[in-house]
């Protein structure tokens, strides 16, 4: 079928899973495949929450997976029929080594041994694609979410108040949500923002007994930084018996690379994989980073209280089948991460309505997470709503992240049926065929 369309995807928060599925929508316009219209709505910059300001980072800490690992790996379209060779092949163009080639710098990140970016540079090469596919990009904050005759209804604050409405029919949610979250409002109980924000002014307060609450990448990089300010001791706190390290092995990296082995493993070997390899560990280089220093110590439990006392605050650590025990900090950083589900705030009751119908009960973390499709979409919902965060359990390890970025976008854009029929072509007169820079 040829013919111009109207379908329109918006995906909020321009971030690595945004211009993948961007610029594998503008690979396949150019080949005169249909494709939605992809508009990205983002606040502050692409790759914002790669940079300092996006307050889950200082910009400098190193991408903690290979970079080749790119808005097109692994390289292997087979959504597209006979053009899947070429959709690799133009998505090459696209990719990290092209990116370096492009800059110059190429030849000199070869021969020193292909280390992994700072983060801001990982910014820099998802800026670097925007730029080159001319991304349809609003600069705003979504303010609401709704369903209005049948598709999405999208309510836009521009930084200088002016609202927007957008309609899509298909909406697709990134990023972890805000950085500002803590367990307690308290000075020295620091959001992950706050930490950042803190740090980057060498205004940390100093700390005797200070303590990291998470186990994942947010409270490694945290933790990495604030052995560098004037800490004493750091306790890290997790609900794990230890502090794991992220598996690196072939064996690990493939099921993220191709879940095509995912679907086969049973639900408790699935969460043992993530749990083992995702969740709650800290990545190789951060590790070798503790194990050089003596004041950091792992306490296990989750914190359910936090108490200021006169000196700091006491803090109440949760395990099974032993009591709670209290331990006392006088500076506390909560790296917990983002809500899952934060997006959902801003969804209007007829929206939330719709999402529970789907569900088929109340919105909670385990009924999406369970509910999330071959499309990465959440199931039995219309308008679709792709949730590739949260898709990690139902369909590979490798979706929430950045371990299989070309796989997501394939699955976001591949053909559907309508009305019975495949919707394969559209009017490439509607598109360019060349990358703009």
């Amino acid at each position: 079928m040829t013919g111009a369309t109207t379908d329109r995807l918006i995906v909020v928060g321009a971030g690595p899973k945004a211009i993948a599925v961007a610029v594998k929508a503008f690979v396949l316009a150019g080949l005169g495949l249909r494709t939605p219209q992809v508009t990205v709505i983002e606040p502050n910059a692409v790759g914002g929450n790669w940079l300092e300001s996006g307050g889950w980072t200082n910009g400098r800490h190193r991408l903690g997976t290979s970079p080749e690992k790119d808005a097109g790996f692994p390289y292997h379209s087979t959504a597209f029929g006979g053009r899947n060779a070429e959709i690799n092949d133009r998505m090459r163009a696209f990719s990290w080594n092209a990116f370096l080639i492009d800059r110059g710098t190429y030849a000199e990140w070869i021969d020193r041994g292909r280390p992994s970016p700072q983060h801001h540079l990982w910014a820099s090469y998802l800026g670097w694609i925007a730029r080159k596919i001319d991304l349809d990009l609003v600069r705003g904050r979504v303010e609401s979410v709704g369903v209005d005759d049948g598709r999405w209804a999208v309510r836009v604050i521009a930084a200088d108040g002016r609202l927007a409405d957008l309609a899509a029919d298909r909406l697709m949610m990134t990023g972890p949500g805000s950085s500002e979250r803590t367990l307690a409002d308290h000075p020295r109980v620091l959001s992950v923002a706050e930490f950042w924000r803190l740090a980057a002014r060498s205004e940390l307060p100093s700390s005797s007994r200070a303590a990291v609450i998470g186990g994942g990448e947010t409270a490694g990089s945290a933790l990495d930084e604030l052995l560098h300010h004037d800490v004493l001791t750091v306790s890290v706190i997790s609900p794990n018996a230890t502090i794991y390290t992220r598996g690196e092995s072939y064996f690990e990296n493939s099921l993220y690379s191709n879940p095509v082995k995912w679907r086969s493993l049973s639900l408790a070997e699935r969460r043992d994989v993530v749990r083992r390899t995702d969740r709650g560990v800290f990545s190789v280089r951060v590790q070798e980073t503790l194990l050089a220093d003596e004041r950091v110590a792992h306490l296990q439990g989750r914190v359910t209280r936090i108490v200021p006392e006169a000196d700091g605050l006491a803090l109440t650590l949760h395990n099974e089948l032993r009591p709670d025990q209290t331990h006392a900090f006088d500076l506390v950083i909560d790296a917990t991460g983002g809500d899952p589900l934060w997006f959902f705030e801003m969804f209007d009751q007829g929206a939330t309505d719709l999402a529970e119908l789907a569900l088929g009960g109340p919105i909670s973390q385990s009924r999406v997470e369970s509910s999330i499709g071959y499309d990465l979409a959440l199931e039995n919902l219309e308008p679709p709503l792709y949730l590739p965060n949260l898709a990690g359990l139902a369909q590979g390890p490798g979706f929430p992240n950045l371990s299989s970025l070309g796989e997501l976008s394939d699955r976001v854009l591949a053909p559907v049926s309508v009305g019975g029929v495949t919707q394969e072509l559209r009017d490439p007169a509607h598109f360019p065929t060349t990358a703009r820079t």
